[in-house]
């Protein structure tokens, strides 16, 4: 397990921001599962291209053919980031992975009877678009966040040919936990099932390969964010068979779907440009294809093997703090791998208190919350059925103050030991802080009596 150092790589990680007394910090950024901040090599991508920008496809001008290339040798670079067979797969853009799982689960041509297998530990994104075109089956997890892989076995084996698809996070945007997702790829494709990861947590971290076509293991769809991979500029992937999007219409018309269209027919163009309508964005696509050249040259191996330092390390000392209650396996172990990503709470302070905290005294950045995955949390949290009852009362009246929730650490490729070190002292003294917070219980927020962050302006 190596540290390496790779913020040099990145924008703004030097940047000072102010503090409560009148002071300022360098900022230390703890909320990479949510976004990820810009990798240099991306933004000088875009400098490079920005002055040769223009529509794609069908132009004849030099920037339009510049651009066309750009665009699509970006498709290309998506497929064979994840090992997709350009014959099989088709690559899809789209603005992120919500949309992206939106698109899917529209275009797989599902019956409300029918059913998709996800997991209790998924993002509300792999969960509420398949709940708005079927019946949707939870497999149970752990008390440490884990799937029950039994359950899984068992929920396959009762329901076989009403389920329709299995969609499986890759990773766990709470605990870190890495589900066994070609295990369960191998599983499903004995029902002939096929399944779906969604890639956003893992794929800045840790290689995803999709596998021969159809492979006993293979991995039949996927999607991920580039506002995740250090590529911030609002694109995302869909990567499926090509024989999935080629039937029927899409589910966005418009420009650029279409070969030819006439007052009483319509007829589809190739992908993907079928299933992507309107004026792209060329940039994102640009952003995408220059981080994936990026991970392409530093290697996952040296990606995993500093941030499992990162999370050693903080594990170790956040163990140590005795009013520190940690989710998810609370102890390091070598044995199984896992993300740089730990969600706590301190004992006796508001989970959003301490989120606030650690922002105004010591310019640290978190989230605080349910993390958009309400289920699992309230699973880690033990949460009763009459308490979340209690809670959703509390919100139909706009009332947040007392919603359960937890404040997330996450760690990317330019963080650092010595920052862990700042935010572990920062809540082992977590009682020592200086201001007086006051939560807007319609928000939930907590902001600090007689201070205000001055104003930023573009």
């Amino acid at each position: 397990m190596e540290k390496y150092d790779f913020s040099r790589d990145f924008c703004g990680t030097d940047i000072e921001v102010p503090i409560l007394g009148g002071r300022t910090s360098r900022y230390i950024n703890f909320d990479n599962a949510a976004s990820t901040p810009c990798l240099k090599p991306v933004w000088e991508a875009l400098e490079r291209f920005r002055d040769y920008y223009s529509s794609v496809h069908r132009g004849t001008g030099y920037k339009s053919l510049v651009s066309t290339e750009q665009y699509d040798m970006a498709h290309e670079r998506a497929l064979e980031f994840v090992g997709a067979d350009p014959d099989y797969f088709t690559a899809i853009f789209v603005k992120n992975t919500s949309e992206a799982i939106n698109k899917l689960a529209r275009r797989v041509r599902l019956k409300k009877s029918d059913i998709v297998l996800v997991s209790g530990l998924e993002h509300h994104s792999n969960d509420l678009p398949w709940r708005n075109q079927c019946k949707v089956l939870f497999i149970e997890v752990d008390s440490s966040g884990h799937i029950i892989i039994d359950d899984y076995a068992a929920k396959l084996a009762k329901y076989k040919d009403k389920i329709k698809m299995v969609s499986i996070s890759g990773a766990s945007n709470v605990t870190g936990i890495l589900p066994p997702i070609h295990q369960m790829a191998a599983m499903a494709h004995r029902y002939k099932i096929p399944i779906t990861v969604d890639a956003a947590q893992l794929i800045p971290h840790r290689q995803l390969r999709m596998g021969e076509p159809q492979g006993k293991e293979s991995i039949d769809f996927t999607v991920f964010s580039a506002h995740k991979m250090y590529a911030p500029f609002g694109i995302g992937v869909l990567i499926g068979p090509k024989r999935v999007f080629m039937e029927g219409a899409p589910d966005y018309t418009g420009g650029g779907t279409v070969n030819y269209v006439t007052r009483h027919e319509v007829q589809w163009t190739h992908l993907p440009d079928k299933e992507e309508a309107g004026s792209p964005n060329v940039f994102g696509a640009v952003a995408l294809r220059a981080a994936i050249d990026y991970f392409h040259k530093v290697g996952y191996e040296k990606i995993a093997s500093h941030e499992r330092a990162l999370t050693k390390h903080a594990l170790e000392r956040l163990a140590k703090i005795p009013h520190l209650e940690i989710y998810g396996p609370r102890d390091w172990d070598d044995s199984e791998d896992r993300l740089g990503v730990v969600a706590v709470n301190v004992k006796d302070i508001y989970h959003a208190k301490v989120a606030a905290i650690l922002s105004y005294e010591h310019a640290i950045g978190v989230r605080n919350g349910c993390f958009c995955a309400h289920p699992y949390l309230l699973k880690l949290l033990k949460i009763t059925k009459e308490e979340s009852e209690k809670f959703h009362k509390q919100i139909n009246r706009s009332y947040r103050a007392e919603i359960p929730g937890m404040v997330r650490l996450s760690f990317g490729l330019y963080n650092s030991i010595d920052e862990i070190d700042i935010c572990a002292d920062a809540l082992e003294n977590i009682h020592n802080h200086k201001g007086k917070y006051i939560i807007n219980s319609r928000t939930g927020i907590y902001t600090v009596e007689g201070f205000e962050f001055p104003r930023f302006n573009v």
